[in-house]
């Protein structure tokens, strides 16, 4: 018992605490409909996404959080979790259909009527192509690189560190990039909609991103001399040298950071490998003539096992 005081906040945010609460109700309440509905999501899905959504709230609050402002190496760590793991784990767990439903349906039907009684509804197309901005191909990938380069940049790092809201921002900030930028990489197509990138160009920016934390974090590991002097003036919380200490914290950047490309590069194949098999099971032209068929599903056009 005497060890659960380290799962206690260091620095009690109600805002992490709201929106981490929220989305665990709304992602409950959307599993509890589905199974009501007869389409239960089993066990894997709902796991990969609390999982994600825990590891994303310990380092942020808990006694993890204290460590992070007082050791570079742990610092590196809690941004390879806001900014890789938690939100890759998020995405491949597929939430939106649970979320949606997970919003009560008065609220669903009621908001968008709400906003046009409001005359409010205008404000669609700028969040469309908001949303569309964040999600180019190039511009996706430059916001999730240069966020890692900006909070590495010593002077601003050191800012960061002694600004509680600086602080704030750098944490949230790297939480709300990673998922937008692993939503582009990871999710499906069919998850993505209007909005969808193509494999193959997202295997074309994976080594990018792969490259260029390889190069900032070889950089921080194998410099001789001292970059982030502000641990050392706030003291760590382990007996451990400055340059020990930042050298983990570069190979953290380095090795880790870099290897979430490659399960991305996996992912994305898997996608691949998957809509070329319900392309050859439904071709176009077998989907659309399906309904005519006399059983009226899909499996009464398919091909021949010897066509196939």
């Amino acid at each position: 018992m005497r060890y659960l005081w380290y799962l206690l906040p260091w620095q009690f945010s109600p805002t992490v605490l709201i929106v981490c609460g929220l989305t665990m109700a709304l992602y409950l309440r959307g599993l509890v409909t589905l199974k009501r509905n007869g389409a239960p999501l089993g066990f894997w899905r709902p796991f990969v996404f609390f999982l994600g959504l825990a590891l994303s709230y310990a380092v942020l609050q808990t006694y993890f959080d204290f460590l992070a402002q007082h050791l570079f190496w742990v610092h590196c760590l809690q941004q390879l979790v806001l900014h890789h793991l938690g939100p890759v784990l998020i995405v491949l767990s597929g939430p939106v259909l649970v979320l949606r439903e997970g919003v009560p349906r008065a609220l669903r039907v009621g908001a968008p009527r709400l906003l046009r009684q409001m005359r409010l509804d205008w404000l669609r197309k700028p969040l469309r192509l908001i949303w569309r901005t964040l999600q180019h191909p190039l511009i996706a990938p430059a916001l999730f690189v240069g966020l890692i380069y900006l909070w590495l940049i010593p002077p601003i790092h050191f800012t960061a560190m002694i600004d509680t809201r600086r602080y704030l921002l750098m944490n949230w900030s790297s939480l709300a990039d990673g998922l937008l930028f692993w939503w582009l990489i990871l999710a499906s197509r069919e998850e993505q909609g209007s909005a969808a990138v193509g494999y193959k160009t997202r295997l074309l920016i994976l080594p990018f991103i792969s490259m260029t934390q390889i190069v900032i974090g070889a950089y921080i590991s194998l410099v001789p001399w001292q970059l982030y002097p502000i641990y050392a003036l706030c003291g760590r919380a382990l007996a451990i040298s400055p340059m020990l200490d930042q050298q983990i914290g570069g190979l953290l950047t380095w090795i880790p950071g870099a290897m979430m490309s490659l399960v991305g590069v996996l992912v994305v194949l898997r996608h691949m490998v998957r809509e070329e098999e319900a392309r050859l099971r439904f071709p176009p032209e077998r989907a659309a003539a399906a309904p005519e068929s006399s059983s009226g599903t899909p499996e009464a056009s398919q091909p021949s096992a010897e066509v196939a």
